[in-house]
């Protein structure tokens, strides 16, 4: 069961979330129309509610795209000040928040460039979260 927010486009963070609650609500009391199932185009999973870090979502057919995101859990990163791919003595190790993200889309009509830069640009919005 997969309900769609429609015009997520148009919505800020704060309409998205109160459309999510609304249709999780009524998806639980069994309230919502067959519209309210159609017309999807992509799709956020949260896998990581039940424990999981890591899956592979299958795309719902005939949307393009599934976002798959997994548990936040803490684990030891290096913290970088200079180049990523030097060794620094400036490198720390740090507890940082994580959590893994998975996307499935469909090649016939996004290629793997714009896929690549659509999760980098996930990734970075979600790391500088604070600062959104």
């Amino acid at each position: 069961l997969v309900p769609v927010v429609k015009n997520a486009d148009t919505l800020n963070l704060l309409g998205l979330a109160r459309a999510v609650n609304d249709l999780a609500r009524r998806a639980r009391d069994g309230k919502l129309q067959p519209d309210e199932l159609q017309g999807g185009t992509f799709t956020l999973t949260n896998h990581g509610t039940s424990g999981s870090l890591l899956a592979t979502p299958i795309i719902n057919q005939p949307q393009t795209g599934i976002l798959g995101v997994g548990q936040i859990h803490k684990e030891p990163v290096v913290i970088t000040r200079g180049h990523p791919l030097l060794p620094d003595v400036n490198d720390t190790i740090a507890i940082r928040p994580i959590a893994y993200l998975s996307f499935t889309f469909d090649h016939r009509v996004l290629d793997g460039a714009s896929a690549d830069a659509f999760v980098t640009t996930v990734k970075k919005r979600l790391e500088s979260w604070s600062s959104v």
